[in-house]
């Protein structure tokens, strides 16, 4: 329609009235037609009759549309405005908390083009509060994630957003490490270890693409994952720059929405750059805190070990046992076979404690060839064992130096806390060190405990 105005319902009335004086013109004429004695109708004051009634109507309608049309538009208009006021408070302090869709919605009470404006309206607001809460999500997840590097800490923290923001009932974050996947945070789920062999897991780090598995109501799943009988699955690769780092995974007992989906796969992208970030600083402690010949703790990041373990030895009412140990005539090595075959030793010796050793006990090359070996809850009795199956098994040992085969031993002083009361880790390792000294004055390899 030709629009006369910049005004949709200036046009209307124009349109309407126009068309009211058309028919009032008209109409006369039709009615002579009818067979109405034209001496009636076609007079001047019927004709400004039926003008004038044109006119009514055409006013009347205008006025009815706009009741009935305008009343719609002025409500839409006025949720757009709010709609845009909040788009601007959400540019100046990210808060969209006033247009929420309780508060923007448009009631849709016609089945026409207005209540499908009105439908498309809502819809846009559904989908910039999404929007919303998706930005605020995943910047508070950032958040989050910029603030640890801590492998352990990162991937639990990661965790609990990730379930609090995609309303998933259980979950858990797998590591790849050395070829192997390692599970590093867990939430609900009852076997975590089964998933590094999962094969929708493994399949999801081969070939980098997120997979939902739906599990149908009316099947039983042998060994469920979870405390709950799940009904959707997801399973996302943690990947930075196509390197596999890992795989999350996420249960529902309903079905993800599509949005949720792609709210994971904006959250993946964060944990992935993140995850990279942890792994490399744990890869920069290692490198910082391990001895790169014999592969245990070096002497300063060890001794921090120390304390902190003398600290929660006290705290806790616990023992602590320390072992002193050094290779027997290692100069005697050297000159012989040289300072390479002596590095050998070296290395062979280190490996020897950290087989002997349990997991949580600490290994230090203290300098030179001489070891000190922190024994978390280790009576003297333990310190004793320990030092003499690592005694037994080094004597036992040998290093090839060619068609030479060649043998050392070692002598070990060992002490425990609070057997042994002290002030401090320092002066435990001192009497390791005295109880050393005496293993070497009584004639080496052998075990001495204080």
């Amino acid at each position: 329609m030709v629009r006369l105005t910049r005004k949709v319902f200036a046009d209307l009335a124009i349109w309407m009235i126009g068309f009211g004086l058309l028919m009032g013109t008209v109409f006369p004429f039709f009615v002579a037609a009818m067979g109405v004695p034209s001496s009636l109708v076609l007079t001047w004051w019927f004709f400004a009759a039926c003008i004038s009634a044109g006119i009514v109507v055409g006013a009347v309608n205008i006025g009815i549309a706009r009741v009935v049309i305008g009343s719609r538009l002025r409500v839409l208009s006025q949720r757009m405005g709010m709609v845009e006021t909040n788009l601007r408070d959400l540019a100046r302090n990210g808060d969209l908390e006033k247009c929420t869709p309780q508060e923007c919605f448009v009631e849709i009470d016609s089945e026409d083009e207005l209540g499908e404006s009105a439908l498309a309206f809502n819809h846009l607001v559904e989908a910039l509060t999404f929007a919303h809460q998706t930005e605020a999500a995943v910047r508070g997840f950032i958040e989050v994630l910029a603030s640890q590097l801590e492998l352990e800490l990162l991937t639990n923290q990661a965790l609990e957003q990730l379930i609090q923001h995609t309303g998933a009932s259980a979950g858990a974050i797998l590591v790849e490490t050395d070829g192997e996947l390692h599970v590093s945070a867990s939430y609900g789920i009852k076997s975590p270890k089964k998933l590094a062999v999962n094969d929708h897991v493994r399949r999801a780090l081969r070939v980098e693409t997120r997979q939902v598995v739906s599990v149908p109501e009316d099947v039983v799943v042998q060994g469920v994952l979870a405390d709950f009988r799940p009904r959707e699955v997801i399973v996302a690769p943690l990947c930075y720059k196509h390197v596999p780092l890992g795989v999350l995974v996420l249960a529902s007992v309903g079905s993800f929405s599509g949005e949720v989906r792609t709210r994971v796969d904006l959250f993946c992208q964060s944990l992935s750059l993140a995850l990279n970030n942890a792994l490399a600083h744990d890869r920069l402690q290692r490198l910082a805190a391990i001895d790169p010949l014999t592969g245990v703790y070096n002497r300063r990041f060890g001794m921090a070990r120390l304390h902190e373990e003398f600290g929660r030895a006290v705290r806790q009412s616990i023992p602590l046992g320390v072992l002193m140990f050094d290779i027997d005539h290692f100069k005697g090595v050297n000159d012989t076979y040289g300072h390479l075959f002596g590095d050998r030793v070296l290395s062979r010796v280190g490996k020897l404690s950290r087989s002997v050793t349990r997991e949580g006990d600490i290994i230090i090359r203290y300098g030179g060839e001489e070891f000190l070996a922190v024994l978390p809850a280790a009576s003297r009795e333990d310190v004793r064992d320990v030092g003499e199956r690592l005694r037994r098994m080094v004597a036992e040992a040998s290093v090839k130096d060619g068609d030479q085969s060649i043998s050392v031993t070692i002598s070990v002083g060992g002490t425990s806390y609070p057997e042994i009361d002290v002030e401090g880790e320092q002066e435990l390792v001192k009497l390791a060190d005295e109880a050393l000294y005496s293993a070497k004055e009584s004639g080496r390899n052998r075990v001495i405990v204080h």
